[in-house]
């Protein structure tokens, strides 16, 4: 594994200064990527109208776009591990944007379902394969900078899309909000095919054949979890969440039989055992859920106890995305100076810390009151972030970069997806009543509740990163940069 590492490191820094255009490349198909999940939730009132259909109906031009980023983001980044990263990552790109071109013509709902479909199949190659390129591209002394730069990108995207969606919608109809897209895709495209480095292993030349039925199990299970967090099937929801748990124990035995045969699994059951590697995507699942509980609570928080009105509300809301947006980078920097183990810890104890502000202080300081605290989360999810994917990329074997950046990124929509639905019970349990209709006491009382369980999710996620600073050997002090070229 150290022998890979250091060729890494070589490679990046005999790659030259184009591999800053790829940098470049990457953090927009990141941006884009983020982009396409923020930019169409603003534009669903007016798609329902346009197409005049239920609101149950049009919701699935959100869904099919996470479900498909959901379920086959492992088996994207598995599939650049063997076929090559850069021509499977062009190849996303490339999608992504006809997808979106095709979307903004769409005649009907349900093919502009298909098409964010698609779109969410090549937003999968976006994400997985653009934080796996990252161990390619960039020395092991400055991955922490440039994991910050993803997530700076990722949040920006993610506070970019309502005010921009809702802009175009004003100015010129819903099919903008994806035409808007095709530009910047295509920008992406240029950047990523001029500046990253070639592949270097060709199709078939030793790093195994893809796992399809792996791949196939997996997705479904994925799928049924999701559908079943979306909540509003009645008993189908118990269905689909007892079709994920077998589902599961079907991968697991699938995967082991595939090893067995001397095959190449989507996941080897070594990284199943790694305890290492289990807890921090088991952190990172736990985290976004606690971050998701902000963008549920959030609204009616602000606007229903604190009586903001919508225009506030949206003001209010981007606090956060704000804050992440600007401390991606430092964050970077601190782990890279401190290292990942320390800054893990130090980000979810700002994680924690902010909960529990969360669990008391809006009730009291009103906006003041909210808003702090939530720049005490994001930025502490921001240091996290960075600290946590930093530890999992900079030791991870080359041939396996794609298939653990998929792992990453599959944790984090698994937290918000869980987020979504466990988060917004424990509001509503809170509340006591319908949320809409609540009075501000029922609803702070709901906010409280949340937040109070948000801070036993981060406090279980540090105990884990504890353990795990307890159990490492001593690291040996980060080697000083040689001549890098690039500059994250």
């Amino acid at each position: 594994m150290r022998q890979a590492v250091a060729q890494g490191d070589a490679d990046a820094e005999a790659a030259g200064g184009t591999v800053r255009w790829g940098l470049a490349g990457l953090a927009l198909a990141m941006l884009l990527s983020s982009l396409g999940i923020s930019i169409a939730n603003v534009g669903l009132p007016a798609l329902a109208s346009a197409f005049e259909v239920p609101f149950r109906e049009v919701q699935w031009v959100v869904l099919a776009y996470l479900l498909a980023i959901t379920t086959l983001i492992v088996g994207v980044g598995r599939l650049g591990d063997i076929v090559g990263r850069r021509r499977l990552l062009l190849a996303g790109i490339a999608l992504f944007t006809a997808a979106s071109a095709v979307a903004a013509a769409a005649s009907g709902l349900w093919m502009l379902v298909a098409a964010r479909a698609v779109q969410g199949l090549g937003a999968a190659a976006m994400m997985a394969l653009a934080t796996a390129f990252v161990g390619d591209t960039v020395p092991k002394a400055r991955i922490g900078r440039a994991m910050g730069l993803m997530g700076t990108m990722s949040a920006i995207g993610t506070a970019l899309g309502p005010t921009l969606g809702g802009a175009l919608i004003a100015a010129f109809g819903w099919p903008a909000i994806f035409l808007v897209i095709v530009p910047p895709g295509v920008a992406a495209f240029l950047l990523a095919r001029h500046g990253l480095p070639a592949d270097r292993v060709a199709a078939g030349s030793g790093q195994g054949r893809f796992d399809i039925a792996g791949t196939l199990i997996l997705a479904l299970t994925l799928a049924a979890y999701a559908l079943a967090m979306t909540g509003g099937h009645g008993w189908l929801d118990s269905v689909l969440l007892l079709a994920a748990a077998g589902g599961a124990g079907l991968f697991l035995a699938v995967e082991r039989a595939v090893e067995k045969a001397m095959a190449s699994p989507l996941l080897r059951t070594d990284m199943l055992r790694d305890r290492g590697l289990s807890g921090r995507l088991l952190m990172s699942m736990l985290v976004a859920t606690v971050l998701m509980a902000t963008l549920v609570v959030g609204p009616f928080h602000l606007a229903r106890a604190l009586g903001l009105g919508t225009a506030a509300v949206g003001i209010a809301m981007s606090a956060g995305p704000l804050v992440a947006a600007l401390t991606g980078v430092p964050a970077g920097r601190l782990v890279d100076r401190f290292g990942a183990p320390g800054m893990t810890i130090l980000g979810l104890s700002a994680v924690a810390g902010g909960c529990i502000l969360l669990a008391l202080l809006p009730a009291t300081l009103g906006v003041a009151g909210y808003s702090v605290p939530i720049a005490v989360v994001t930025a502490g999810y921001a240091l996290f972030q960075t600290a946590n994917n930093t530890a999992v990329m900079a030791g991870v074997e080359k041939d396996r970069r794609g298939v653990v950046s998929g792992l990453l990124s599959l944790s984090r929509n698994l937290g918000l997806v869980t987020g979504a639905s466990a988060m917004g019970m424990v509001f509503a349990l809170g509340v006591g009543t319908d949320a809409a209709a609540a009075a501000p006491d029922a609803v702070a009382a709901g906010t409280r509740m949340t937040f109070a369980v948000g801070a036993a999710l981060a406090a279980v996620a540090l105990a884990i990163a504890w353990g795990a600073v307890r159990q490492a050997p001593p690291a040996a002090p980060p080697a000083a940069p040689r001549g890098e070229t690039m500059q994250p």
